[in-house]
């Protein structure tokens, strides 16, 4: 798997830019296949940051109903990246 797969997207939330700003944590959706050694590797490589701390979770899908149909979102995981205090991500 590589870096452009781990990381799909970066999660801006209210709580992430909190985060972000406060504690120097970073929000992504990631790979639900991906452990937290791959996800420092992958958020190290792309923006060029020295990462202390992953913390992970796993989210199940909502259930969804459309008309008389039901269904569900996709399962996801998510990953909070704690950056060195020297290095922050200007995508946030």
């Amino acid at each position: 798997m590589d870096d452009y797969n781990i990381i799909i997207k970066p999660l801006v939330t209210e709580q992430g830019m909190h985060f972000a700003n406060t504690r120097n944590a970073y929000c992504f959706e990631v790979n639900r296949g991906a452990n937290k050694i791959q996800i420092r590797n992958a958020v190290e490589r792309l923006y060029n940051v020295k990462v202390l701390n992953v913390r992970t979770a796993n989210y199940l899908g909502k259930p969804r109903r459309r008309g008389r149909h039901f269904g569900r979102t996709p399962n996801w995981k998510k990953a909070i990246v704690v950056l060195h205090e020297e290095y922050h991500i200007d995508l946030f």
